[in-house]
């Protein structure tokens, strides 16, 4: 792995303000209940939660590198690589894996064994579509927008359906050349 930078995803958790694991769990919670009361339509619910992460990744960005120290990585491999073990860490208290990349190297799989979101939750029957840690789809796609990666985050496996990780994948679809809103020679 290439490095990381100068801090590691342990010590800049230790030096950040947190909040109370349980009152964020539950503050999640029900902000998806009461998505799920006023949109009655899962699939909508899941849209306004990727909506949401997105909205939340575009600021978000801007902590991480301020506060990461990290500079800019080389490649998609190794920006991935940053979100498991620096950005994930730093944000929910966990760390993440990078598996399954494809040949081309744009689309891998980011697992997560453990998340502090679905603490307390248990999904009912009339809510088995529900993709209750979309949030973190958004989020991850926000972020890498602004760092100009245009992607596309979806869930594979989901521990609240049965299986036994938490798997995002993330496929790298254009890498998006920066622009500068000015010339220097004119």
């Amino acid at each position: 792995m290439a490095p990381v930078g100068p801090r590691s995803g342990d010590a800049i958790f230790a030096s950040v303000e947190r909040v109370n694991a349980e009152l964020f769990t539950l503050t999640y919670g029900a902000i998806v209940r009461q998505l799920l009361t006023d949109l009655e339509e899962v699939e909508e619910v899941n849209k306004q939660l990727d909506q949401m992460g997105y909205n939340i990744g575009i600021r978000l960005i801007d902590e991480f590198l301020a506060k990461s120290n990290v500079s800019r990585c080389v490649d998609f491999k190794e920006t991935a690589e940053v979100i498991a073990k620096v950005g994930f860490k730093m944000f929910l208290g966990v760390t993440a894996s990078v598996t399954n990349w494809d040949a081309e190297g744009t689309c891998c799989s980011i697992v997560l064994e453990d998340n502090p979101l679905v603490d307390f939750v248990e999904l009912p029957d009339t809510c088995q579509g529900l993709y209750y840690c979309n949030i973190l789809s958004g989020v991850i796609r926000g972020a890498l927008e602004m760092v100009s990666m245009k992607t596309e985050v979806t869930w594979v496996r989901d521990m609240l359906r049965g299986d036994d990780v938490f798997e995002l994948q993330v496929k790298l679809l254009k890498q998006v050349p920066e622009e500068y809103p000015y010339k220097d020679d004119e």
